[in-house]
């Protein structure tokens, strides 16, 4: 994990000075909505997150899967839809414990990158992951929800693995023209780099997204930037408690030293579990109470 872990904490800061200014980043939306979804996706009932954080949300359809070489790891994501706010989407699960996090890292050490299907190059395990679930029954659910509801708004969301996963699914379905990227809304909460300098190109080409990033978050600086991995923008970084009404910054590049990246073997595990107050994983077990 020391090879691993790089950068991360800076400057706390209101909003931004970054030629991003205009692009609506809503912290309410991140903590109130989002997290609760990207917290749901690591119970085996997502429908209890949802009914307690979103209320009128509703799980449609759960996909779990087996996803390494340890029987007992798996992958998983949902799709949900949410005939009030006129909202459909998915979110993805994240690393479920420390042995799964091995398996990542061991992959992304000794196995190349792979050709990602709508551009660039991504880590095997996270593209082995992603399609497994997409391929699974996830992606045709979701192109079911896009065909009941056109007009609807699509949320896409996760933690951690489920961030990295999120990720390649909305470029993935902007662009082959599922949704229209204006459309979608994609929040992930200490999402790793997923792929190369092509690869961020392509997902920032393809849509506004959003890197919810808590101060020295280990898992942000993993793989690291020698292995030629590369953020895709934008990171919204607190370096605090990113409690509600922390001060945080969006960074406009995708590789920033105002925001995590200004930190050097200065992370932290505890960071990364922890998102607006909540212990991620746990609290979407709890039912999200």
């Amino acid at each position: 994990l020391l090879l691993l872990s790089f950068c991360s904490s800076v400057l706390s800061s209101p909003l931004l000075q970054s030629h991003l200014a205009a692009v609506p980043f809503n912290e309410g939306t991140a903590r109130s909505e989002m997290l609760p979804l990207s917290s749901a996706a690591y119970s085996d009932s997502p429908q209890t997150c949802l009914s307690s954080q979103l209320k009128t949300a509703k799980l449609s359809k759960q996909v779990t899967l087996k996803c390494d070489y340890f029987k007992k790891d798996s992958c998983s994501g949902f799709t949900f839809f949410d005939e009030t706010r006129e909202v459909i989407g998915f979110s993805f699960r994240g690393t479920s414990d420390s042995t799964q996090l091995v398996s990542e890292i061991t992959d992304t050490l000794f196995d190349s990158k792979v050709v990602f299907q709508d551009g660039g190059k991504t880590s095997k395990y996270f593209n082995d992951a992603f399609i497994d679930v997409w391929n699974g029954g996830l992606g045709n659910d979701f192109s079911a929800l896009v065909a009941k509801y056109p007009s609807y708004t699509v949320w896409i969301t996760g933690h951690s693995l489920g961030g990295a996963l999120a990720s390649m699914a909305v470029a993935h379905i902007t662009s082959n023209d599922i949704v229209s990227k204006e459309k979608v809304v994609l929040y992930t909460f200490g999402q790793p780099r997923t792929g190369d300098k092509k690869y961020a190109d392509v997902h920032d080409n393809l849509v506004t997204s959003f890197r919810v990033t808590h101060s020295k978050d280990i898992v942000a600086h993993i793989p690291p930037q020698f292995m030629n991995y590369e953020h895709h923008t934008s990171e919204v970084f607190g370096d605090n408690d990113i409690r509600e009404g922390s001060a945080y910054v969006v960074c406009g590049k995708q590789e920033d030293k105002r925001c995590s990246d200004k930190n050097v073997l200065n992370t932290s595990p505890d960071d990364h579990t922890h998102y607006y107050g909540k212990e991620v994983s746990g609290w979407g077990h709890d039912g999200c109470p």
